[in-house]
């Protein structure tokens, strides 16, 4: 695994010990309880740096159960003070921490700043890790260089390829304890064009699915097995925008995805669909998240996972609502589908039904 596609820098240590062999060197550090006092984290690609912060968070919580949290900081608000003290500050109950200081570029506007934290950085207190985030830019900040060199590690996200994005996909979903069916990890490289924040966006929502289709087993038909992402809920991610059809615009509810819910619903109005319809799957859907019985169980037990009991009652309670608003010709029903949508995926239940 690489940060970029081709024969880059991406992972290089420069001005520091080597960093392994690109990001995968430093992830099997990251696994290892091998954590660098300063790392630098630079490049292009945001999406792969959410990913590698991710890993690293995930590592560190499982080797510092002591302080498994990481603090983060900006660079702005922050101040050099602020974060050499959250560096070297480490107490008898919490010797090392992990923080995260994001934007670290807005230091660049003062020289003396910059100085003052890179001679801070070469003086580490206990086992601390300290992780500086340069935000993605056209041209090299050169007023940065000092912190560049300063630090332990230097990494680079470049933007990453299709057997780069697939590899952090298998990483991450192991450390769900989840396995991808054969060529699904490729058919959502496929689906994604080769951008990294369209795949890893798509990529959470497969880890919000998948452990639903693990549980209803073989009682759902084409869903994977247990511990197993598969085709079944990739389906419901990757459906063609045009011609969208109910599990779509159910799959958007159950994930809270407002926009997309809305887009879906409009489309489902204009296919002829009745309003009927659109309420009793909505209700059908929250009542299997309560425990009833759902034509898409996946999609309740995503919806479960994700609103308390409570929440899901008052969703229950707009769609009843809805549904009389309705009948009784009280509302507009296009406006009435509108709000009962979003009192199930995540807004709050209107008050005029």
């Amino acid at each position: 695994m690489r940060s970029s596609a081709g024969p880059s820098r991406a992972g290089r240590s420069r001005g520091g010990p080597p960093a392994g062999a690109g990001a995968a060197g430093l992830l099997e550090r990251f696994r290892a309880g091998d954590f660098p006092a300063t790392l630098y984290v630079e490049g292009p690609s945001e999406p792969l740096k959410v990913a590698l912060l991710g890993e690293l968070k995930a590592a560190w919580a499982a080797g510092c159960p002591e302080s498994p949290r990481a603090s983060v900081l900006r660079a702005a608000e922050s101040g050099v003070e602020e974060i050499l003290a959250a560096y070297q500050g480490g107490s008898l109950f919490s010797p090392r921490e992990l923080t995260l200081v994001l934007e670290v570029e807005d230091l660049g506007r003062s020289e003396k700043k910059i100085g003052v934290l890179a001679a801070g950085l070469a003086r580490p207190a206990g086992g601390s890790c300290l992780v500086l985030v340069e935000s993605a830019a056209e041209n090299e900040r050169k007023t940065l260089g000092a912190l560049r060199s300063a630090c332990a590690v230097r990494w680079s996200a470049q933007p990453p390829g299709r057997r780069e994005l697939i590899a952090w996909a298998a990483l991450r979903l192991a450390r769900q304890g989840l396995e991808p069916e054969a060529g699904l990890l490729d058919a959502l490289a496929d689906a994604s064009e080769g951008d990294a924040l369209v795949f890893f966006s798509e990529l959470g929502k497969l880890e919000t699915l998948a452990p639903a289709g693990a549980a209803q087993g073989s009682s759902a038909p084409g869903a994977a097995g247990p511990g197993t992402v598969g085709r079944a809920e990739l389906a419901l991610l990757l459906r063609p925008a045009v011609g969208a059809d109910l599990p779509d615009y159910l799959a958007a509810v159950a994930m809270g995805d407002r926009a997309r819910a809305a887009r879906s619903l409009g489309r489902l109005l204009a296919t002829g669909i009745s309003e009927g319809t659109v309420l009793f799957a909505l209700s059908n859907l929250v009542g299997g998240s309560l425990g009833g019985w759902s034509r898409h169980p996946q999609l309740s037990d995503a919806l479960r996972r994700r609103r308390p009991p409570q929440e899901l009652a008052g969703a229950l309670d707009a769609l009843y609502r809805a549904e009389a608003a309705w009948k009784g010709g009280r509302a507009d029903v296009v406006a009435v589908l509108e709000q009962a949508t979003h009192a199930v995926a995540g807004g709050r239940p209107a008050t005029t039904l």
